[in-house]
């Protein structure tokens, strides 16, 4: 096996070792922005991104291309249905990060509830007596709703009930309500009711354009005065400025994104100034376990579809009966 696989943006050395030691040449993009990218490919027969996504140009300055890799389970920054015209495989990894960002919803919901920035803050203050502000909670016992049961979903309401004894509502059109129950948890089809009922509610659906905006002013006021929104999904599900709204005015005891609808966050958005939101950089699958699974999962698919042979995880399984094979030199 030979041909150039562009990395659009680093990926952990183990994924870069699988695709070496299969006789690809890697080679890094110069800047994961789409222009650069459509002129750093067209050499390539496999590219590999993580959430800069590849757009229809990029695609299409790539005659020699064979497979696409998505480092990682969201794949909506992807022109995903250019790729099923021209016929190019995508695959991805939707278990690969599941155990690290479960465990950063569970943590942004303790750091919320125990105040733990405000702690660190108060002490770095000499206002030890902050110990006194009787603004602490635990989790066991309060109810949790989980918007989406994909796998990251589901491992955070596992995480949630068995470690901590919430009470897990799931809201999720698309699952089976006997999966549901089987997890021990409750299925609920009326989401203004749900969130009314909910402590806190954890975002894991995927960004489309009927979830785009779906955590509204409207839906954001719905919630029960008091409750925490956390989200490791997709920026765009929740509009910023009714966020600041809700967390500003009091009616939410704090939010926390790990996501947003512009990645990097503008340094000036308005989300870095309001002080009730707990920011972090994506980071939710970025512990060096999931990147090292996320790039060695990748990388094998990837080397799997120039060897002719069918991946785990394909993003659109219909593509592979019509996929199209790289060119050779």
């Amino acid at each position: 096996m030979s041909g150039l696989c562009l990395l659009v943006q680093p990926i952990h050395p183990g994924g870069i070792r699988v695709l070496e030691e299969a006789g690809l040449e890697v080679r890094q993009a110069s800047a994961a922005t789409m222009d650069v990218v459509a002129r750093e490919v067209k050499d390539a027969v496999a590219a590999i991104t993580r959430n800069a996504g590849f757009d229809r140009a990029a695609m299409a300055a790539a005659p020699r291309l064979g497979v696409l890799g998505n480092h990682g389970t969201g794949y909506d920054p992807v022109d995903v249905g250019y790729a099923r015209e021209i016929g190019l495989p995508i695959v991805y990894t939707p278990t690969a990060n599941v155990q690290s960002v479960a465990e950063h919803a569970i943590s942004q919901m303790m750091a919320i509830a125990k105040r733990v920035r405000e702690c660190d803050r108060a002490v770095r203050q000499d206002n030890f007596d902050y110990r006194y502000a009787r603004d602490f909670h635990e989790l066991s016992g309060k109810t949790l709703l989980i918007f989406g049961f994909g796998k990251i979903g589901r491992r955070t309401a596992e995480i949630a009930r068995l470690a901590f004894g919430m009470r897990v509502l799931v809201y999720s059109p698309s699952a089976e309500t006997s999966e549901i129950v089987a997890a021990g948890c409750t299925p609920v089809g009326d989401l203004g009711r749900a969130l009314a009922e909910a402590d806190i509610v954890s975002l894991h659906q995927r960004l489309t354009s009927q979830t785009r905006g779906m955590f509204d002013r409207e839906r954001l006021f719905s919630m029960k005065k008091g409750a925490v929104l956390v989200n490791t999904a997709r920026g765009a599900l929740v509009e910023a400025t009714a966020l600041i709204e809700a967390v500003e005015s009091g009616h939410l005891r704090g939010a926390a994104m790990d996501v947003f609808d512009k990645e990097p966050l503008p340094a000036a958005h308005s989300y870095t100034r309001c002080d009730g939101i707990l920011l972090s950089p994506h980071t939710g699958g970025a512990t060096e376990e999931a990147l090292e699974r996320t790039a060695v999962e990748t990388a094998r698919q990837v080397v799997d579809v120039l060897a002719g042979r069918r991946p785990e995880f394909l993003v659109d399984p219909d593509v592979w009966a019509k996929r199209r094979v790289s060119a050779p030199a």
